[in-house]
């Protein structure tokens, strides 16, 4: 079994051992050692603190017959490994007897030693491994949205909020000001380099920005970012939901995802010679993940509540086209100020999805129209919004999937993508998610109810 916590000699790592001073230093007395289903939920196993040398040379254990999407039970054995990288007290746990810390783990098979394949962060890794063997590094930053609801007397989520703010408003309407700055206090305390926060279009709604990272990193963080936002928010009495689409009529919540290569320390999608600033490459790479959006849809957009988001008119993209310059578009080449920021923007994902997998599939398909040649369009300058469906033909220019269940669809006719996740995790998460839909389907909304019961 790999295990980059132990020299060859049997010892600790410095990077381990450093840990473990750490944590005497800090005085923590649990450690949670997290990592996540093929849903993207974050689980974790908590131990005193005295077992962390345990952990990182043998692992912890636990039955990996209770996680959503890993192993029958008669393969139950599974072995966390965590990476001491991770490291980082929860500033929300500090308590007089002590801290609690977490570390972000790899899942092995018991039974043969080897990272497990269902483990989302091992699927990440295998897409990493492919682009270094092309020579790439890949740095990707999110922006996640989410929403700040009130709580009702039993402690239960509402779509109830306080603020009537509006994008980049200040207060009296952003109420929810106290809390960013709290949640942004946090997430510095984990390791963040915050960029910027903001209210954003709807009521409720805010955004908060990280540095980018490479791709490893990036996605470990927005699991971190989810459960530091729902924490500290509970601390305020406030849910807080990455529900892409919790209120009908205003805007739902995205993930622009921002992704570069870089190759020999340099930016291998800048160009200076060509009109948007792209390279040869990166063309490439964008024609990939415009070839297998659809597929991608699935992952990144994982729920039914997914596609009440992804519909014209509320500024998230449906179109699968490129633009410099305009948002209607599904991938958007954002203004660089210095060649290492030359970077293409993914608009379609929202907070819902796996990371792990969802920044997986975008790798992969990228990688794919790099190794296959592939030329991207011309970029769409227009308002595509505006658009009939005689232009959009004329102009070549595709819909996303309209649900949940057209996107598995295509996800099953996709081999890149579906290769990208490996067999395990393809198999569950399109059972998983052909279950959902399928239960949507036969479920009746209170929308049906109100519209039909009396009128019919």
């Amino acid at each position: 079994m790999t295990n980059d916590n132990v020299t060859a000699d049997g010892g600790l790592t410095d990077e381990a051992q450093a840990v473990l001073d750490e944590i005497e230093k800090k005085d923590v007395g649990f450690l949670r050692l997290q990592f996540t289903d093929i849903l993207g939920t974050v689980k974790n196993v908590a131990v005193p603190a005295e077992q962390a040398e345990k952990a990182f040379t043998d692992g912890i254990y636990f039955d990996g017959s209770s996680i959503e999407g890993f192993v029958r039970i008669q393969e139950s054995d599974m072995r966390l490994i965590p990476d001491a990288s991770t490291f980082a007290v929860l500033p929300w746990r500090k308590r007089e007897d002590g801290a609690s810390a977490r570390m972000i783990c790899d899942v092995y098979n018991t039974s043969t030693g080897e990272p497990f394949e269902g483990d989302p962060r091992y699927v990440l890794k295998r897409a990493i491994d492919r682009a270094e063997g092309m020579g790439y590094d890949i740095n990707f930053a999110p922006e996640p949205e989410f929403f700040l609801f009130e709580e009702d007397e039993e402690g239960r989520a509402t779509t109830e909020t306080g603020d009537q703010g509006g994008y980049f408003d200040l207060a009296p309407k952003d109420l929810a000001s106290d809390v960013r700055r709290d949640i942004i206090y946090g997430l510095e305390e984990m390791g963040f380099e915050i960029e910027a926060s903001h209210h954003e279009v709807a009521r409720g709604q805010h955004e908060i920005n990280f540095e980018y990272d490479d791709a490893l990193t990036t996605a470990d963080n927005v699991g971190t970012f989810r459960t530091v936002v729902r924490a500290i928010a509970a601390q305020h009495d406030l849910h807080a939901t990455f529900m892409p689409k919790p209120i009908p009529k205003i805007n739902g919540s995205g993930m622009h995802t921002h992704m570069s290569l870089f190759k020999d320390g340099e930016n291998a999608f800048h160009d200076e010679d060509d009109e948007f600033n792209l390279s040869e490459t990166a063309h490439s790479y964008l024609a990939g993940v415009l070839e297998h959006a659809p597929a991608i849809t699935a992952v990144a957009n994982p729920t039914v509540n997914s596609y009440k988001r992804l519909v014209p008119g509320y500024e998230a993209p449906v179109y699968v086209a490129w633009s410099d310059r305009n948002r209607s578009a599904l991938i958007r080449k954002p203004a660089a100020r210095v060649p290492a920021s030359s970077r293409i923007e993914l608009r379609s994902p929202d907070p819902s999805c796996n990371p792990y997998l969802a920044f997986a599939a975008m790798i992969h398909a990228g990688l794919e129209g790099i190794e296959q040649g592939l030329e991207a369009p011309d970029p769409v300058r227009e308002n595509i919004y505006e658009f009939d469906e005689a232009k959009r033909e004329q102009y070549g220019i595709d819909t996303l999937p309209s649900n949940l269940g057209g996107a598995v669809e295509a996800l099953e006719d996709d081999e890149v993508v579906l290769d990208a996740l490996g067999d395990h995790i393809a198999e569950k998460f399109v059972e998983a998610k052909t279950q959902e839909f399928e239960e949507y389907l036969v479920d009746v909304s209170d929308w049906e109810l109100d519209r039909y019961l009396e009128t019919f």
